[in-house]
């Protein structure tokens, strides 16, 4: 079985991040043919068109990350019902200059993480908009609304919720379809 890599971005900068806890849970508990590696975007200058011609070595970085790899995992909270401006950025970023969208063709699946029961709801859906235009597949089902987070972990960030164990082993086995499917 081929071993696919897998950038994990993670929407949110907080240090106590719930998104955060929980993408490290998914990466502990990947299958074997998913190497999942954190793809840190805190840094990332805001994008500007007319920094296109000399881009900032960061973004450089970044698209070159992207390209690297076969597939990408998003986590996100929910800011004002859409996603954090960093993550926004991201995909701006990676994908320009026109032409040289380095999301293009890259199998994907978002994980929605909050402290409220509608789960990000908002910034799923949102972000599966932004995905759809830089034409990044995005698998459908199952979808992952993780709310309540602030009772899922212990003190050390380790996520002790049985049930959110069970359904996010099962997203993780579907998403590793799903790349599957799409990359060969």
């Amino acid at each position: 079985m081929k071993k696919h890599k897998i950038a994990v971005i993670v929407g949110s900068l907080r240090k106590e991040s719930f998104n955060l806890k929980t993408a490290k849970a998914l990466i502990a508990m990947a299958p074997e043919s998913l190497s999942m590696e954190l793809l840190n975007i805190a840094g990332l200058p805001m994008f500007n068109e007319d920094l296109e011609a000399n881009p900032p070595k960061e973004w450089v970085a970044l698209k070159e990350k992207i390209s690297a790899v076969d597939g990408i995992l998003f986590l996100t909270p929910e800011y004002n019902r859409s996603v954090p401006g960093v993550l926004k950025n991201a995909i701006d970023v990676g994908s320009r200059p026109y032409g040289k969208n380095s999301w293009n063709g890259k199998p994907a699946a978002i994980v929605s993480v909050s402290i409220g029961a509608i789960s990000g709801f908002g910034a799923n859906h949102h972000l599966r908009q932004s995905l759809t235009f830089v034409n990044v597949p995005t698998m459908a089902q199952p979808e992952a609304y993780i709310g309540g987070a602030a009772d899922l972990f212990d003190a050390n960030g380790k996520l002790t919720n049985d049930s959110t164990k069970d359904f996010l082993k099962n997203f993780l086995g579907a998403f590793e379809t799903w790349v599957n499917t799409h990359v060969k």
